[in-house]
């Protein structure tokens, strides 16, 4: 998915419109100063655009944490999906797939992760509890091969260990760049497989 900044990637390349290069922009300064510190004023001139023009492609603010966030839980969705589809009969397939998906996504978006973590409260009612539905359809589909994988398992301790691994791959807001993308992405590859195929009563 290319629609959005933060949309999990389709493989597909294209050039980015003038909208998605401004939401780029006003995700970074969010993710950096926070919702309030962050004026239209302050996208526009990261932008090198004036008022009107910005308001063109935004109503505000709101408009862009909405089209921000919006995408990225669609597509995490989807392409959670798409990879337990995959390995219908093997349930460590489709767990490794499962991780490198998000992985890949968390090292490529840790701006948009920072804003799942920190602004999302920001959203007015409807749009959250949207975001919030997709995140629990993608929470379940790991429940779905943790409990696969993990048969004594119930489903609720199958969530606990969904979200667990969620904030490993998710700590990529606050790595530091002193260590290459490629060794991270194993580092957190290998760190949350560990983690999920434990069985913690052994």
């Amino acid at each position: 998915m290319e629609a959005e900044p933060g949309a999990p990637a389709s493989g597909v390349r294209r050039r980015r419109s003038r909208r998605e290069e401004i939401l780029e922009i006003a995700v970074g300064l969010f993710a950096a100063r926070g919702y309030h510190g962050v004026s239209m004023d302050d996208i526009g001139s990261a932008a090198g655009v004036t008022g009107p023009a910005l308001y063109h492609h935004f109503a505000g603010k709101e408009a862009m944490l909405v089209a921000a966030l919006m995408p990225v839980s669609d597509g995490l969705l989807a392409g959670g999906r798409q990879r337990v589809a995959e390995h219908p009969e093997n349930a460590r397939a489709a767990l490794e797939s499962l991780i490198d998906f998000h992985v890949d996504f968390a090292l490529a978006h840790p701006a948009v992760i920072a804003l799942h973590l920190h602004e999302l409260d920001r959203l007015p009612e409807e749009p959250r509890r949207q975001i919030r539905r997709l995140q629990r359809l993608y929470v379940e589909e790991w429940v779905g091969v943790l409990t696969a994988l993990h048969p004594r398992f119930s489903a609720g301790e199958a969530r606990v260990l969904a979200h667990a691994a969620f904030g490993l791959m998710n700590s990529t807001p606050f790595l530091g760049g002193e260590v290459d993308r490629q060794r991270r992405a194993v580092l957190l590859r290998a760190a949350t497989l560990a983690a999920l195929l434990a069985d913690p009563d052994n």
